[in-house]
């Protein structure tokens, strides 16, 4: 039986600004922030999540498509995650598996900024791989 391995690589992320007059809204990138937003346990435990909770489509295994979906989203001030996005993506199936399990994800650990809670842009690749 092939195995589906899941890696998740962080990138940079942009500045967005929201059009709120006194910019409570931000949304500061991932290397502005001195605490960033992190998974419930961390990055091992949202391997171990994704490892877990994604299910490589027939579509997809049939057709042998395998590498990264390029994703970014908002972590939200509450550790939602919001404004899910394909920044490039593989085939629509596995597009959509991605952000379906990034959907379902508990809430993350919001990013502080002078002691403030704040949302921000993160960015993430999905690995999808038979073998």
């Amino acid at each position: 039986m092939r195995k589906l391995m899941i890696l998740a690589l962080l990138g940079i992320a942009m500045i967005f600004n929201s059009a709120s007059a006194q910019n409570k809204d931000k949304v500061y990138d991932f290397v502005s922030v001195q605490q960033q937003p992190e998974y419930p346990g961390g990055m091992k435990a949202f391997y171990s999540y994704l490892s877990k909770n994604i299910t490589y489509p027939e579509s997809a295994k049939k057709n042998k498509e395998q590498g990264k979906v390029f994703l970014s989203f908002i972590v939200n001030k509450d550790g939602s995650l919001t404004d899910l996005q394909i920044i490039r993506g593989l085939s629509e199936s596995l597009n959509q598996e991605a952000i379906r399990v990034l959907k379902a994800s508990p809430k993350w650990n919001p990013a502080k900024l002078n002691k403030q809670i704040v949302r921000v842009k993160y960015n993430l690749a999905v690995n999808f791989s038979l073998g």
